[in-house]
C-alpha cells in the first residue's frame, strides 16, 4: 500500500509452502484478511517469496496468468521480492544452508535472474522493483582468506551478469530493477561497512570494465549503471544485532551515491546482562525458549569497551562461560515487531523506529517490507493467527510512519 515515505508489504516467506501451488494457496487463504485489516480502501503490496521450483513452475505463462489476474480482482500488487531463501524455508533444518546455493555457483544465478523475468512481468508500470538476495555466502564455510577472497571475487562476477540482464530489461522495458544485497551475522558480507567496502573495492572494480565493455559506454557510466542495478536491502534486525548506527551507516550510503533498495522491517531479541549473577542465569534461561531447530539465531554480545563477540548460534552462547565484561546480547531471532517486552527479553523495536524516523525525515528508499518469517517457531505465548499477526505487524508500522 502507499504510504507517505513509499510502498509498505509484507514478505510472502511467512507462508510454508514448498512450491508455487501451495504458495498460491495460503496467498488465497490469508490475504483477503490481511487487506481488510490493514488495506481496506486502496490495493496491498505483496513482497513474495519464491522457492527456486516455486519460481520455476510459476514462469509458466499459464500460472504468471492466473497470478496476475488473482492480483487485480483482490487489488494487490507485486514489487519486491526475497530471492534469499533458495529451497524450503519452513519445517526442516534450514540453518546456515538458507545461503545454498551461494553466488559462487551457477544455480543461485539462474534461480535470480528467473525472479527478475517473474518480476518484470508483475511490476505495475511506472514502479520500481527490487529482489533481495543472500550476501554472498556464508563466511564460515572458508577455512582461509584465500578461500574467502576468491570465492568473493566468483560471487561478484555472477552478480554482474545479473546487472547486465537487468540492464538490457532496462532498455528493452525502461524498467528498472534492482538486486538488493543483504547483509546478515556471519554472512560474506556481515555488516554495513563491509557491504560497502565489497561494493568499493570489487563490485565496482570487478564490474566498471566488464559493463563498460559490454555496452559500449565511459566508466562513470558503467559505474552509474551498477549504482543503479545493485543495492542495499537494509534488514533493521541484522544492523540492530551488530550494534551499527542507522545513521552513520546511512549517510555512508548517501555520500557514496549507494541506493538502498529496501527496507526490510524486522526486530531481534536482546537483553542487558548487567546484573546478579542470578538475574543472568534467568535472562539466559528466558533465551534459552527460542532456541529452536529450524534457523541460524546468532548472538552478539557488547562488552563494556565497546568490542563484540559473536557467537554462531544461540546454542554455543548459552554454553559460553559467563563474563563479567559482557552488558547485553542481541541475537538473530525475528520476533513480532509490534511486540517491545517478551518475559524478562526485549526485542530490537527502538532500532525500527529510529529507522523509520530517519525514512520519514529524509526518504532513501520506497519499498518497506515488513519480515516476520519465525511465527511457525515462536514461544507459544506470543503466536497468534497468520493474518492476524501479519495485520498487527503492518498497522503497526502504519502508525509509527503516521
Amino acid at each position: 500500500m502507499k504510504v507517505n515515505t513509499g510502498h509498505l508489504t509484507y514478505c510472502t516467506n511467512i507462508h510454508a509452502g514448498k512450491n508455487w501451488t501451495e504458495d498460491f494457496d495460503n496467498l488465497q487463504q490469508n490475504f483477503p484478511a490481511i487487506k481488510q485489516n490493514v488495506s481496506p480502501d486502496q490495493p496491498l503490496g505483496l513482497g513474495l517469496r519464491l522457492s527456486n521450483e516455486a519460481s520455476i513452475q510459476l514462469s509458466n505463462p499459464h500460472y504468471l496468468l492466473q497470478l496476475k489476474q488473482w492480483l487485480q480482482q483482490n487489488e494487490a500488487y507485486v514489487f519486491t521480492m526475497n530471492g534469499f531463501p533458495y529451497g524450503d524455508f519452513h519445517r526442516a533444518i534450514v540453518k546456515e544452508n538458507v545461503h545454498t546455493p551461494d553466488w559462487t555457483t551457477q544455480e543461485r544465478k539462474d534461480y535470480t535472474i528467473r525472479l527478475f523475468h517473474i518480476l518484470k512481468s508483475l511490476l505495475p508500470e511506472g514502479m520500481d522493483g527490487g529482489i533481495s538476495t543472500s550476501p554472498l555466502s556464508y563466511r564460515h564455510w572458508f577455512k582461509s582468506s584465500s578461500d574467502f577472497e576468491a570465492s568473493k571475487q566468483t560471487a561478484t562476477l555472477n552478480i554482474i551478469e545479473v546487472v547486465k540482464i537487468l540492464i538490457e530489461i532496462s532498455k528493452e522495458n525502461n524498467q528498472l530493477l534492482h538486486l538488493d544485497i543483504e547483509p546478515e551475522p556471519d554472512g560474506m558480507l556481515e555488516t554495513g561497512t563491509e557491504f560497502i567496502d565489497w561494493f568499493e573495492n570489487d563490485l565496482l572494480v570487478l564490474g566498471i570494465p566488464l559493463i563498460a565493455n559490454q555496452f559500449g559506454c565511459s566508466d562513470h557510466d558503467a559505474e552509474m549503471l551498477l549504482k543503479k542495478h545493485i543495492c542495499l536491502c537494509y534488514d533493521v534486525c541484522h544492523f540492530a544485532i551488530g550494534y551499527e548506527s542507522h545513521e552513520v551507516v546511512l549517510t555512508e550510503l548517501e555520500q557514496k551515491g549507494i541506493r538502498v533498495g529496501k527496507i526490510q522491517i524486522s526486530a531481534a531479541l536482546k537483553a542487558n546482562l548487567m546484573g546478579t549473577t542470578e538475574d543472568k542465569g534467568l535472562i539466559k534461561t528466558n533465551f534459552a525458549t527460542f532456541n529452536e531447530p529450524t534457523y541460524l539465531h546468532q548472538v552478539v554480545a557488547l562488552k563494556k569497551d565497546g568490542s563484540l563477540i559473536r557467537y554462531t548460534d544461540l546454542p554455543a552462547a548459552l554454553e559460553a562461560e559467563n563474563d563479567d565484561d559482557v552488558l547485553q546480547w542481541r541475537s538473530h531471532f525475528h520476533v513480532p515487531i509490534s511486540i517491545q517486552e517478551i518475559g524478562l527479553l526485549q526485542s530490537t523495536q527502538e532500532d525500527i523506529v529510529k529507522v523509520l524516523q530517519l525514512q520519514k525525515a529524509k526518504p532513501f528508499t520506497n519499498h518497506l517490507e515488513v519480515e516476520t518469517y519465525t511465527w511457525e517457531v515462536l514461544p507459544e505465548q506470543i503466536k497468534l493467527p497468520i493474518a492476524q499477526s501479519i495485520s498487527n505487524e503492518l498497522n503497526w508500522v502504519i502508525n509509527a510512519l503516521s
